[in-house]
């Protein structure tokens, strides 16, 4: 069919339907939605994910001066990955665990070591 009518007007296309993704078959599975650990949870989830050795990955939790610290402790080969280029994941996941911390009330920190 031609886009062009008679008159020389451009045809408007029909609009596309938006399908909602379906994650399963991207193959990511969101981690369970837990109360208790979630931040502790969402932080192991992205690292071992990102991780070549996932068993390596080791989350560690302390409360200092009033806020959690999360400590990430993974294998020296994988310490690059979860940095990421210029920190840039790191710095991601720090963004993700404060907002997960701010909707609990509380204050977060992740150090990777």
């Amino acid at each position: 069919k031609p886009l062009l009518k008679k008159s020389g007007k451009p045809k408007k296309k029909p609009p596309l339907t938006k399908r909602p993704l379906n994650n399963s078959v991207l193959g990511f599975k969101p981690p369970p939605r837990t109360t208790e650990n979630h931040m502790k949870e969402l932080i192991e989830y992205i690292a071992r994910s990102l991780a070549s050795d996932p068993d390596a990955v080791v989350v560690t939790e302390s409360i200092e001066d009033g806020r959690t610290v999360f400590r990430l402790q993974v294998a020296d080969e994988d310490k690059g990955k979860v940095i990421g280029r210029q920190g840039r994941v790191a710095q991601a996941m720090r963004v993700l665990l404060r907002v997960a911390a701010v909707k609990d009330g509380s204050q977060a920190v992740l150090e990777i070591v």
